[in-house]
């Protein structure tokens, strides 16, 4: 019996109907909305008054001029602004050291004893940010857990001061930001096929060149995701640099709060938010494109 035969592109009785080009903007409609009104107009907005002019009693002068960038040249600014980048630095630089041997070690465990760690790593995330802040400066005070285990053991002959100073500082940033930097690098190295190690070791290559030619290259995507996502919130940070460095310590997340709310110089914040913008935008651009380069030929090489 000869059938029917269906037209070519005719819908089948249990077929869904073919994607218009609405319907990706209908479902995209609300996260752009929100997007525009929650974030680019507000970026806007301070990018627009970072070139106005400060009033005489605050507020704002619509009176244009690039005077609040040039005085981020000014010594104090340029380096509050230059101690906020090292820190930063400083932080992504440890972050890495201390989470790369935490998320190899991740890496080559049993899945049921991966999921252990990851809950240790995440339990964190499960109280407020602020409240460890504050935690940390119980620990770091004279009287704190810090100098008391350190005087109890008989190392130190008086407290040490190091409440209120950069180091406070840099340690409440490596502590808050380093689950930051051992997930990624953890979901990468978690996906290597291992027996290129076992290759590399079979052809005699030592260990340091296993790691150098084979597992550094291929953990590089992981690598760069977590010092971007390590550096933008470090450079930024305005909790721990106030409540762990005080007055000896200021970073711009500082410095913008100062200006908005003591000095009243809302132009002024809004350039040096603009330029920490730039910042940010410049350190995601170079996360997009290290993520489209080739890793693993360059590591096969």
């Amino acid at each position: 019996m000869n059938r029917r035969r269906r037209p070519a592109g005719a819908a089948t009785p249990f077929s869904l109907p073919a994607p218009s080009r609405w319907d990706g903007f209908r479902l995209l409609a609300p996260a752009g909305l929100w997007t525009v009104a929650f974030c680019l107009l507000p970026m806007a907005i301070i990018l627009l008054i970072s070139f106005a002019t400060r009033g005489v009693y605050g507020g704002v002068v619509w009176q244009w001029t690039v005077e609040n960038y040039q005085d981020l040249w000014h010594p104090l600014y340029a380096g509050i602004l230059g101690q906020s980048l090292v820190m930063a630095v400083l932080t992504t630089l440890f972050c890495l050291l201390l989470g790369y041997p935490v998320a190899y070690y991740m890496a080559r465990l049993e899945p049921k004893w991966q999921a252990v760690w990851l809950l240790l790593i995440m339990i964190p995330f499960w109280t407020n940010f602020l409240v460890r802040t504050y935690a940390w400066m119980f620990i770091l005070r004279t009287e704190g857990l810090f100098n008391t285990v350190l005087l109890n053991a008989g190392l130190i002959s008086s407290p040490i001061d190091i409440l209120y100073s950069n180091s406070a500082v840099l340690l409440g940033l490596v502590y808050g930001y380093l689950p930051f930097m051992v997930l990624p690098l953890y979901a990468t190295l978690e996906r290597l096929d291992w027996t290129l190690l076992e290759a590399a070791r079979d052809l005699y290559a030592s260990r340091w060149a296993t790691f150098r030619r084979v597992l550094w290259p291929l953990s590089i995507p992981g690598l760069v995701a977590g010092c971007v996502l390590v550096f933008i919130p470090s450079v930024g940070a305005f909790i721990t640099p106030d409540l762990l460095g005080g007055a000896k310590s200021m970073m711009v997340g500082n410095l913008i709060q100062h200006e908005y709310l003591v000095a009243r110089d809302w132009p002024l914040g809004s350039a040096i938010a603009s330029v920490l913008l730039l910042l940010v935008t410049g350190g995601m651009v170079v996360y997009r494109l290290t993520r489209e380069s080739p890793v693993d030929n360059g590591a096969m090489r």
